[in-house]
């Protein structure tokens, strides 16, 4: 009764909250000096012993992690770095990773975050489209970095920094050697920095293209994780963060990392996320927030029932792609009061929040926004005869479209005309201009929410799915499919797999006339060009490749088929089975394991 009288009470707190939410969410002016740095700074001043990140055994306060981004940030100062440079930083999940990107806003420098997954050709070209003029690396990223330093414009011996223990490179210098003897004093010139400035890169496949680098500034930064920090975790220095998702990615940076760290709580870090030890880590950390993103709930709801499943700490969850399919059952079997899903996009202007706590929703927005009808098998959006965009009916899927304002900013990539792109105009009057989220989204019902419409996540749209958390264009994988010398040309696509979560990557190729597939030549060829998440899981070999009458390939028929046997009309399909290099036939008995939700993926 007392849980039940307390949750309401919140609720009730929240909606006076919503009430006024038109208010409370405008941000002030980006000319305001402001900065994540100095909002931190003031916490490690009044709390220097409260601690601050655990992470492998070792514990780092407040105090003691201020001092050492100060370090750092005077190591890198005094290799040239200044306010409005860019530093690229490739690093695994480490208590470092957060301080150099401290270091760096401190100095009014922004952190390019580079996907420890990428290799080559991306690595390449995300160490360069951002413009960075330094990079700082992990020790463990090593490798990966060496091998294309050569395709890069940066200095060996002055422009890499390795983090770690061992000695660097000859090319690279050990940032954790030669900051120790820097000044611990925080920065004048930090109170300086403004909101405007940009704090951090997030890399994004978008709808084309290689990578592109979406810009978040500090006051979107700053708007994220402290608003979502003291709205929806409820947080206070008594909480505990466990955050085991990327940093590179916005959400555990952003609404895992900073926003425990920007509201006093203590972050519980782990460098990769682990289903088998998950639970002992909560329990051992005292964790009561976590953040995360639906495909690894899944992953724990498919580890087998134990006695204790509803007796851990955890209070409350924030995160998105939590499905409907799994939502209701995976707070009843956890026991977890409190589930805050949201919606939202690195580049995005326009977000959804579950504040309610309801089932099954990404919850309300209080930007202005339209749900665009959306012709799938055209790959566009419908416009009336005077060219203005026809809404969703009610009930209906539509694409979501944010309109840009003053306050609604769409900050971007690197890449102003990539930036262009994302941008639909005279959307319901001549010369608006809106952001294109790629994303379809759908009201539903929820019962009691005073009028606030809640919505829900449908799917993506057009040339990109979502594969392992991560966005994957069908162009790029197409274009590195073609260079293969068998491959004619390639037709790339997301099907949905059993049990998991987005679409799996899926490629119709046709090859060049009289070839038949050298299935280990290509297994190489997509193994070595491709990270893990944006190689095509299933591989369909086609006599001939439709087109429109435009020359565009046609995907619906393709997609519809997916990797059903019965369906290929007799054309070879390949699978790339979990933890798999090298692909291979796609059998009836593989196929029933797959369609059973057995296929490990």
């Amino acid at each position: 009764m007392i849980a039940r009288l307390a949750e309401n009470w919140h609720t009730l707190k929240d909606l006076v909250f919503l009430n006024r939410s038109k208010h409370y969410f405008v941000p002030p002016p980006f000319e305001t000096k402001d900065c994540v740095a100095r909002r931190f700074e003031a916490l490690a001043q009044a709390s220097p012993e409260h601690p601050c990140v655990l992470f492998e055994g070792r514990s780092i306060s407040y105090g003691e992690f201020n001092a050492l981004a100060n370090r750092l940030a005077r190591r890198l100062q005094r290799q040239g770095l200044a306010r409005g440079d860019v530093a690229a930083v490739a690093m695994e999940n480490s208590i470092e990773f957060l301080a150099v990107f401290f270091a760096l806003n401190k100095i009014g420098a922004a952190a390019s975050f580079m996907n420890t997954n990428l290799r080559g050709r991306q690595l390449a070209h995300c160490l360069t489209v951002s413009g960075p003029k330094i990079c700082i690396f992990g020790e463990e990223l090593r490798a990966a970095i060496e091998e294309v330093k050569s395709d890069l414009s940066l200095n060996e011996g002055s422009d890499y920094f390795m983090i770690g223990e061992s000695q660097a490179p000859n090319w690279a210098e050990n940032l954790l050697a030669t900051h120790v003897e820097m000044s611990a004093e925080n920065f004048a010139e930090t109170a300086e920095i403004t909101l405007g400035e940009t704090g951090m890169h997030f890399f994004t496949s978008g709808t084309t293209g290689l990578p592109k680098a979406a810009v978040v500034s500090n006051r979107r930064a700053l708007f994220t994780a402290h608003g979502l920090g003291k709205v929806a975790y409820r947080s206070c220095p008594n909480d505990r963060f466990y955050v085991p998702l990327p940093l590179y990615h916005a959400t555990g940076m952003m609404t895992g990392a900073l926003a425990a760290l920007l509201t006093g709580a203590t972050l519980v870090l782990r460098r990769k996320f682990s289903a088998s030890q998950f639970w002992d880590d909560v329990r051992e950390s005292r964790a009561t927030c976590l953040t995360y993103i639906g495909e690894i709930l899944r992953y724990l709801m498919a580890q087998p029932e134990q006695p204790d499943d509803r007796d851990n700490p955890l209070e409350r969850i924030f995160g998105n792609g939590l499905r409907p399919d799994i939502y209701s059952q995976f707070r009843k079997r956890f026991n977890i009061p409190r589930i805050t899903e949201f919606y939202g996009a690195s580049e995005g202007n326009i977000a959804f929040l579950n504040l309610l706590n309801k089932d099954s929703t990404i919850g309300f927005t209080t930007s202005e926004f339209v749900l665009a009808s959306y012709d799938v098998e055209a790959d566009e959006i419908v416009r009336d005869d005077s060219g203005r965009v026809v809404p969703a009916e009610e009930g209906v899927a539509g694409l979501l479209l944010g309109k840009i304002t003053p306050t609604t900013v769409f900050e971007g990539y690197t890449d102003a005309s990539a930036s262009e792109r994302k941008v639909v105009r005279d959307v319901l009057e001549p010369g608006d201009a809106w952001f294109n989220s790629g994303d379809l989204l759908c009201e539903v019902d929820v019962g009691w929410t005073k009028g606030l419409k809640h919505y829900q996540f449908i799917d993506r749209v057009g040339d990109t799915f979502r594969w392992k958390s991560e966005n994957v264009s069908t162009n790029e994988v197409g274009e590195i499919l073609n260079t293969h010398p068998q491959v004619e040309i390639s037709n790339v696509f997301g099907v949905a797999v059993a049990g998991a979560d987005g679409r799996a990557g899926m490629a119709a190729i046709k090859l060049c006339e009289g070839q038949d597939l050298d299935v280990e030549s290509f297994s190489a060829h997509v193994s070595e060009s491709l990270p893990t998440y944006a190689r095509p899981v299933f591989v369909r070999v086609l006599a001939d490749m439709a087109v429109t009458g435009t020359f565009k390939l046609k995907k619906t028929e393709l997609r519809e088929a997916g990797y059903d046997l019965a369906k290929a009309g007799g054309d070879p399909i390949f699978v790339l089975k979990p933890g798999c290099e090298r692909y291979e036939s796609l059998t009836q008995e593989i196929l029933a394991s797959i369609q059973a939700g057995e296929g490990g993926f």
